[in-house]
């Protein structure tokens, strides 16, 4: 019997409802429904500075203007709730969500039907011609719409907290060892985004100036919550240097009023989860003379000590004698060091104080009259960073948090080989033959690409206790977040085919281990091989080097794997099903680098991606499929992120960067014919469903008929194609976005499908009705991975090359279910099994441990991985049965997937 997707929803929703994992409860006629949210670490967080996160609803069951509320122990807590995308009927598919810091502190919250609390001491957002004034209770941030002062103030009443927040870089000029040039942040434009009365967000654009140099554009959200005595800052550069110039520097810094004495000034400095370096600037305690306990134990709590004239005999009359301490830094230069130093002050010598492996990236500085505190997320993990306090003995400190520590060598982004011959494009070829790099002269450049860091940034009214402190830097280093229940998130229907975890049976637990065990692995291996670094972490390697027990890091296409066949993708799609913290980490670093650094953001390159290389950038192939916004939506919707917002809404007209850059390489079209103008030869999976990917996302996000209207023209221009998406490719007409040409040669690559355009298939599919289309992408489904013979016997002709069949079972499983074809879905369990340029099932744990520490799984690839991974989540959702009785092969090492691209 066919089943319906309006029925599987619906019988979603009633098992959610009956689960232990929270409830999806119907309410105003069965249309509104209270969802369920949880902390993705298990349990309500120490602190958090306020949330955001994101919530998805079946289609027709939220109304546009529908009032929404969080509750937490069935009581409303202060929120604020936006639409995020809408479903084609105009019903919400996603909203957005905020609560104030510090409120939902219980394991469980959810979302409904009601009007919102509002906080005791709610944001509010007043703007003037010069600067815009945001009020977090009895404190007032005072933001700048222009020059070089992001944050002008922070006061509590007419007490000014911090002062002059602003953007720092340092350029080396000519070389690497060139003269110092500093920057400067200058604002061009600020907008306020949201205005309470929850959360507020001011966006801040400009430049770095300085030395003659307008460089590195920026755009820096400021985000402020109710109950919070910090703003949350999200700060993205665009890197555009001269390759003459080398970028030694770059940070946030605010100026702090020092009051009072000296010996009532306290340095902070995170060294470790339950690490603070705790000293005053003038310290008393471990003196020759004692001052008195009173004034020891004051002064290492941070509060100011009793008057001096009660200290004990000599110390009061001599503490002009004792040495005070003006500048402290912490330089975190590797990912296994840090060193911590302190200096009396300029032209003196700097004395060690500490050293460790990891630091968190928190500093305070301030005294019992009040103070600042400064966080970097990913503080070690992307060294070099630093933090540091200078003037301390003065009237004002300086507080800086550096991303890019000036203390390190510069950023040495330079092509890491030279030409080496290869001019011409058969020499380029042979590189490609031997290395698997496409390179090519001047393809090698970083110019465009980003990089975006999360810091926190505190004003406070005095100097905290210890293990308050201690809690703010975790919860900025690994800061709480709240998920959907993956069972709400699967009945509301988005993202296409996948499910909840299935153990029930023997062999569904063992695909459900072996999906455990490789994103265990793969997390380890970050921590392990050290990916880590300013521009590299978040993202993975590509290949192992079995011989030398490591990853390709250093040979050609092989080493960072830049989105190649969809490890974001696989990350997302697990942590959507699990809601598991350490995948969804995962997934969220990857997500962070992918769509920043392994994309052009700027130049001739813009919009485009990077495939993989030695550098993110280095390699000469500029392809839509690695900017591709797949690989960003679900991150966005469950988090409602603007930063990766504006980065898929970048990319809704990024084929115009088609037109004046060639992405087919070095490999001439086989067919001579001049194309019309206004056209451009396009391959339907590796281009257009990742365009489609784009708009699809841009139309549910506006609700704009455009956007629609394309995905259609295309879709439907397909579907007319002779051999439909089996041509694979066809010319592509920009104004109409349709297909032209008769499409009556099959010409199949394995690579089409596996950039994402399976899953947004599954949701094109589901939202848009051309039969045309339908049936074209059912036919590719059933016969990609059909036997040579069949494919030959049906089309005459073999169609080229097909590889990674694994991956493609679950285009065989999609055909199955939609047809209810018995057949087809055995089929789709043996490909599944097969391992064919992909991962066998193990027998338990394959994982071997080395001496010195290397853990190997054989044979693994991270296209393997990948393709296995996404395999696995949606044959495990499509053709469960099939893969209970098609028997396992026996495990037997196979080579990873390649990529042949």
């Amino acid at each position: 019997m066919r089943v319906s997707r309006r029925t599987i929803l619906q019988s979603a929703l009633i098992a959610a409802a009956s689960g232990t994992a929270g409830t999806v409860r119907a309410q105003s006629r069965g249309k509104i429904l209270e969802a369920p949210v949880r902390w993705i670490d298990g349990a309500a967080p120490e602190a958090h500075a306020g949330q955001t996160f994101g919530m998805a609803w079946p289609r027709g069951t939220v109304a546009k203007g529908q009032a929404l509320t969080v509750r937490a122990g069935g009581e409303a807590v202060p929120s604020q709730s936006w639409p995020t995308a809408y479903w084609p009927d105009g019903s919400i598919k996603w909203t957005a969500h905020a609560i104030a810091a510090g409120e939902g502190g219980v394991d469980r919250l959810s979302v409904g039907a009601g009007r919102p609390a509002v906080p005791k001491a709610p944001v509010s957002v007043r703007e003037t011609a010069d600067a815009i004034f945001v009020r977090m209770g009895g404190l007032e941030w005072e933001i700048g719409r222009s020059g070089t002062a992001a944050v002008r103030a922070a006061r509590r009443g007419r007490r000014v907290l911090l002062s002059n927040a602003r953007l720092l870089g340092e350029l080396r000029a000519g070389s690497e060892d060139g003269e110092r040039v500093p920057l400067a942040g200058t604002i061009a434009r600020a907008v306020v985004e949201q205005s309470g009365p929850v959360r507020a967000v001011i966006r801040l654009e400009g430049k770095h100036q300085g030395g003659g140099r307008t460089v590195m554009p920026f755009i820096v959200r400021l985000y402020a919550y109710a109950g919070s005595d910090a703003l949350r800052i999200v700060h993205s550069f665009i890197y555009d240097v001269d390759k003459a110039d080398f970028v030694s520097g770059l940070g946030i810094a605010t100026d702090v009023p020092m009051r009072g004495a000296l010996h009532d000034r306290h340095i902070r400095l995170a060294t470790g989860s339950d690490a603070m370096f705790a000293e005053a600037v003038r310290p008393l305690t471990g003196l020759r003379r004692d001052p008195g306990t009173a004034f020891r134990e004051a002064q290492v709590a941070g509060k100011a000590v009793p008057p001096v004239a009660e200290m004990a005999a000599p110390v009061g009359a001599l503490l002009e004698r004792i040495p005070p301490w003006s500048d402290f830094s912490l330089s975190q230069l590797s990912a296994n060091g840090f060193t911590l130093t302190k200096r009396t002050g300029a032209g003196h010598g700097w004395i060690d104080a500490t050293e460790g492996k990891r630091a968190l990236g928190f500093g305070y500085v301030g005294s019992p009259q009040g103070g600042a505190a400064i966080a970097a997320r990913y503080f070690w993990q992307r060294h070099p960073g630093q933090i540091d306090i200078r003037g301390a003995t003065g009237e004002t400190a300086s507080l800086t948090a550096w991303l890019w520590s000036p203390d390190a060598k510069p950023m040495d982004l330079r092509p890491y080989h030279g030409t080496m011959g290869m001019e011409t494009f058969a020499a380029q070829n042979e590189g490609l033959q031997i290395t698997y790099e496409d390179y090519e002269p001047g393809w090698d450049e970083p110019l465009g690409i980003a990089r975006t860091s999360e810091l926190m940034l505190w004003a406070l009214d005095a100097t905290p206790q210890t293990p308050l402190l201690q809690a703010m830097a975790r919860s900025a280093v690994t800061p709480p977040q709240l998920m959907a229940e993956p069972a709400t998130l699967h009945a509301a229907g988005v993202f296409g085919d996948w499910g909840l975890p299935d153990r029930s049976t023997p062999q569904r637990a063992r695909i459900e281990d072996q999906l455990g065990r490789l994103i265990d692995f793969y997390d380890g291996e970050v921590d392990r091989r050290g990916w880590y670094g300013f521009w590299d972490h978040g993202d993975v390697m590509h290949s192992y080097d079995a011989d030398r027990h490591e990853w390709k890091y250093d040979i050609g296409g092989f080493a960072w794997a830049n989105s190649e066949l969809s490890p974001d993708l696989w990350l997302w799609y697990a942590a959507l099903r699990s809601g598991d913290a350490k995948t969804f980490r995962l997934a969220e670093a990857m997500t962070r680098h992918t769509g920043e650094v392994d994309v052009h953001h700027a130049g001739r390159f813009a919009g485009l991606g990077t495939r993989h290389g030695v550098q993110h950038w280095s390699d000469s192939s500029k392809q839509p499929r690695v900017s591709n916004v797949s690989y960003r939506r679900i991150f966005y919707y469950l988090t409602a992120d603007e930063r990766v917002g504006d980065l898929m809404r970048a990319l809704s007209t990024s084929e115009e960067a088609l037109k004046t850059v060639e992405i087919g390489r070095k490999v001439p079209s086989r067919d001579p014919t001049p194309l019309p103008a206004g056209t451009i030869q396009m391959s339907f999976g590796t281009t257009w469903s990742v365009l489609a990917g784009a708009w699809l996302t841009e139309w549910e996000r506006t609700g704009d008929r455009k956007w629609r209207d394309r995905i259609a023209a295309g879709m439907d221009s397909i579907g007319r194609l002779e051999r439909g998406w089996l041509a694979g490719t066809a010319p592509f007409d920009y104004k109409s976005g349709r297909f032209l040409g008769p499409g009556d040669k099959v010409s199949l690559s394995h690579l089409n499908a596996v950039f994402g355009a399976v899953e947004i298939n599954a949701e094109l599919l589901q939202l848009l009705d051309v039969p045309r289309y339908r049936t074209a992408w059912l036919d590719y489904c059933r016969w990609y991975n059909a036997s040579r013979e069949a494919f030959v016997a049906q089309f005459g002709t073999a169609g080229g090359g097909r590889n990674l069949r694994q991956g493609h079972s679950r285009l065989t499983a999609y055909a199955a279910r939609a047809t209810s074809d018995e057949g087809l879905a055995r089929r789709a369990a043996e490909e599944f099994y097969s391992a064919d340029a992909g991962m066998g099932m193990t027998e338990g744990d394959p994982r071997r441990t080395l001496p010195g520490g290397i853990v190997e799984w054989p044979g693994v690839s991270t296209n393997g991985a990948s393709q296995w991974g996404l395999a696995a989540i949606q044959t495990l959702a499509l053709v469960p049965e099939a893969l209970d009785v098609v028997p396992v092969p026996a495990p037997r090492r196979r080579g990873g997937a390649g990529g042949g691209d």
